[in-house]
């Protein structure tokens, strides 16, 4: 296995710049989810590592070898599509064997090859079928044992599970963490659902506009998301933003909306916490509360939600409301059921409130480059 570092990458589709000077790491033995809406790059950026696009200019290396200028077949890599690709007319054992036998492979490393990756992926029993004789799920498998069996340096995924029904998508996203761990491979894995990336990843990048507006480890991206557009984009339920003002209050700070009043934490390592040099005295700002960080209160300072509707999901349940007139949502016990119209007084758990200039979508901790 190899570790990936490319540096600088660009890559423009007639006047359309799809890719704007991208920087990223993965780790020897890593496994990179690159995350984002549809149009961010992404799958163009997985594209580029496998040589299926050249890059404008930029660099690609795997360990110390750079791949930047290399055909597909000379890198190394295996790709796992969304469409299966699987080859109709071919057995599923055929299907394993096939680049198999194009790079000339002996057929007893061949059988032994197939029969180790079938025990992986439990696919011992289906190897004698077609792929119109197997389910989704099953084809999912068969195209992840042909990456496998090539044993290249890296993998490459490319939203593998978009065709798969909820329930199946959690499956194999399990075992694709499995055979990682049990390979010790570096993957780079695209997706645009979020449970994925937070799940899979150990280093996420979120995409937007060809760039990389955030990388790190998915819990740290999550709890500090440095744009509004991370904090949006992260998250289920999407998080709440409130316009609102900064106020000095004694010794501390409240951001106002309205007649709304939110502690803000200075200092301390929970949620997104503040240093005195990024806070300005009235000075407007966006308020960030996520759905799981408020919860029912009668305290002062609380925040009055009117209900419009309410999904109960069992376990937890997710008020929608308006507050001050703008949507939010808050997430409740799974017994809680408020009726529409009612209201609800909520409070933000301690260090869960997020700060962004308006303006330019950065959060306010990263003013001074912190």
């Amino acid at each position: 296995m190899a570790k990936v570092t490319i540096r600088g990458v660009e890559k423009q589709f007639g006047q359309t710049r799809v890719l704007r000077g991208v920087d990223i790491d993965v780790a020897d033995g890593g496994f990179a989810v690159l995350v984002g809406p549809s149009g961010c790059g992404k799958s163009t950026l997985l594209r580029t590592i496998a040589g299926l696009e050249q890059c404008d200019s930029g660099r690609i290396v795997f360990g110390e070898r750079e791949v930047t200028s290399l055909p597909p077949r000379d890198r190394d890599v295996a790709m796992v599509f969304q469409s299966y690709a699987l080859y109709p007319h071919l057995t599923v054992r055929k299907n394993l064997a096939f680049g198999l036998e194009l790079r000339k492979t002996s057929g007893s490393e061949i059988a032994q090859r197939i029969d180790e990756v079938s025990g992986m992926l439990g696919l011992e029993k289906l190897l004698e079928r077609l792929p119109r004789e197997l389910s989704g799920g099953q084809r999912q498998r068969v195209a992840m044992g042909r990456a496998i069996v090539r044993r290249p340096q890296l993998f490459l995924f490319d939203e593998p599970l978009s065709n798969l029904d909820a329930a199946l998508r959690a499956q194999v996203r399990v075992d694709i963490r499995k055979l990682h761990d049990r390979l010790g491979a570096t993957s780079v894995y695209v997706t645009h659902d979020q449970v994925e990336a937070m799940t899979l990843a150990d280093n996420l990048f979120v995409m937007k506009d060809g760039r990389v507006e955030q990388s790190g480890a998915p819990l740290d991206v999550y709890a500090k998301p440095a744009t509004r557009f991370v904090a949006a984009f992260l998250g289920s339920p999407a998080m709440n933003f409130l316009e609102a003002q900064l106020l000095r209050e004694g010794d501390g700070w409240l951001a106002r909306a309205d007649d709304l009043e939110l502690p803000v934490k200075v200092g301390g390592t929970l949620g997104a916490p503040y240093r005195e040099a990024h806070l300005e005295k009235e000075r407007p700002v966006v308020v960030g509360l996520r759905p799981h960080d408020v919860e029912p209160s009668g305290g002062s300072g609380a925040i009055e939600a009117v209900v419009d509707v309410v999904e109960a999901l069992g376990s937890e349940s997710f008020a929608h409301c308006t507050v001050g007139g703008a949507p939010f949502i808050a997430r409740l016990e799974g017994t809680t059921k408020p009726e529409r119209g009612e209201k609800l007084a909520l409070s933000p758990a301690p260090g869960g409130t997020h700060l962004f200039d308006p303006e330019s979508g950065d959060a306010l901790w990263r003013k001074d480059g912190a």
